[in-house]
């Protein structure tokens, strides 16, 4: 898909579409208003034959509108004018990407990104509206034989900005919007593949092939040998009962000055998990654990786009990648020493999340982070509160909360913060080790953090917990979301842009 922007009147665009927004009730936008005067009042005189009434998810097409040089108009329903938000201009571009994509238009200039969306500037319009269009037409069907074909799919959209004057914004809102939208692919794929096609190595050769895409990416792979020499026990501990090999992958970004300190995103990457021992219950659906490596997943598609990007930043990247099966698998009670020294009693071997993390979070170290953000599936609960919604962030550090909440209202990948208090780590308390892996069911979610925040003594953390968000539970649309990449990338897009602000104050 090609994106452009420009600055234009709708009645003078030569392309197979223009589209244009109408308000409930029958109210013509700016750019309806345009193409209607030029018309001789065509568009209002179809909308008082009760045509269109405005409301979301209502569109017409038409064809050969008088004093307009494009082949057809589509209207596109956009609700009351005073309610125009978020969520409602999401509503309006899906709908009009789909219908563009459905009606054989193939190339369109679209004027909805002029829309006044309730505090929202031009150039999170732009980005969104690149971003929802992206979503809007992923499929994944790289393993079908036969494959739905679109006879004339769209595939260029140029979208509107009211004047020249905000075509600078506009462009870099463009350019980070595509960059973004690909690296959500990246993450897509990846998690909407079965877990005998992503194994613990396919993510790693994922890993050297991102590598090799840019040059200031570089890539280390610690495998088992070296992690049993390093003594990542807890890691290990996870991947004794399957036939596939676990590794640690670390990305290093390197494009911020020599001596600053990375941001480090590390990511769960069980590719299948099935419980181990303790085994799923039959409530369970078995086919969505694949999804257990969404947050690997998201680690690489956010690298992809810092790099994309070239953001003025070291970041690394550290995923711990396994498969969680029977066998020689670690049983319920066993004791282990993790890489940190701390001992950990696994009460339940379906809670592997705590394992591999605690590992990696005590690799996190060796690098003196800025912040550390991890990215994990880690308790069921979450979706259980918060639904499809909101990522839950618990951390140790307020202001990188602040800076994580912000990220994701503005990047339309929200979180919700919960709390670590003493209470909870009390929970967590073993007979026989230094910390239990699990408590139980009661504040799982937050005991499960509470676990991770033992190994993040000497750093800045939060964690993302994306069991409710990484992907859409239920028959019809069962795929990968691709969040948070989102979230953590306008975190470090924001991060470069304070950086840049407070070089200038010191020259």
């Amino acid at each position: 898909m090609e994106f452009n922007v420009k600055s234009g009147h709708p009645e003078k665009q030569r392309s197979a579409c223009v589209v244009v927004g109408i308000y409930e009730p029958r109210r013509l936008s700016e750019a309806a208003k345009r193409i209607d005067k030029i018309s001789k009042k065509h568009i209002s005189s179809i909308l008082r034959r009760g045509d269109l009434e405005g409301k979301i998810g209502q569109t017409l097409l038409l064809h050969n509108v008088p004093g307009t040089l494009a082949d057809r108009i589509l209207l596109v329903g956009c609700g009351r004018e005073r309610d125009l938000g978020d969520r409602q201009y999401h509503r309006i571009i899906t709908q009009a990407v789909r219908t563009l994509h459905e009606t054989g238009s193939m190339e369109t200039v679209c004027y909805l990104t002029d829309l006044n969306v309730r505090g929202r500037a031009t150039a999170w319009r732009i980005r969104q509206a690149i971003e929802t269009a992206h979503s809007t037409l992923y499929v994944f069907d790289q393993l079908k034989t036969q494959r739905e074909s679109t006879r004339r799919p769209l595939r260029k959209i140029v979208f509107s900005v009211a004047s020249r004057r905000e075509l600078p914004i506009a462009e870099q809102a463009s350019l980070e919007g595509q960059k973004i939208a690909d690296s959500v692919k990246l993450a897509k794929d990846l998690c909407n593949l079965p877990g005998n096609y992503c194994t613990p190595s396919y993510l790693v050769n994922m890993a050297k092939n991102l590598c090799n895409l840019h040059e200031n990416i570089s890539c280390k792979i610690l495998t088992k040998a070296l992690l049993e020499e390093e003594g990542f026990n807890a890691l290990l501990a996870v991947s004794k009962g399957s036939e596939q090999p676990p590794s640690l992958i670390v990305l290093e970004y390197k494009n911020g000055q020599k001596d600053a300190a990375p941001i480090v995103l590390v990511g769960k990457g069980v590719t299948f998990h099935s419980g181990s021992l303790l085994n799923k219950s039959s409530e369970e659906d078995m086919d969505e654990m694949k999804f257990d490596m969404c947050g690997a997943a998201a680690v690489l598609g956010t690298i992809s786009a810092t790099a994309e990007l070239q953001l003025p930043l070291n970041v690394v990247g550290i995923i711990p990648v396994v498969e969680n099966l029977r066998g020689k698998a670690t049983r319920s009670g066993d004791i282990i020493t993790s890489l940190s020294g701390k001992t950990i009693e696994v009460i339940n071997t379906d809670a592997e999340s705590q394992l591999i993390l605690s590992d990696a979070l005590t690799y996190a170290e060796r690098y003196n982070p800025e912040n550390v953000i991890d990215i994990a599936t880690s308790t069921g609960w979450w979706r259980v509160a918060l639904g499809k919604h909101a990522h839950g962030l618990m951390t140790n550090y307020h202001p990188l909360a602040t800076e994580l909440l912000n990220a994701g209202k503005f990047s339309e990948d929200r979180a919700w913060e919960l709390p670590l208090w003493e209470e909870y780590q009390e929970q967590l308390n073993s007979h026989f080790a230094d910390v239990a892996n699990v408590d139980g069911f009661e504040a799982d979610t937050i005991t499960s953090a509470c676990f991770l925040s033992r190994f993040t003594k000497k750093f800045r953390w939060a964690h993302l917990d994306v069991t409710g968000t990484a992907w859409l539970k239920n028959k019809k649309e069962k795929f990968a979301t691709g969040r948070p990449v989102p979230l953590l990338t306008q975190y470090l897009i924001n991060r470069s842009q304070e950086i840049a602000a407070e070089e200038n104050k010191g020259m």
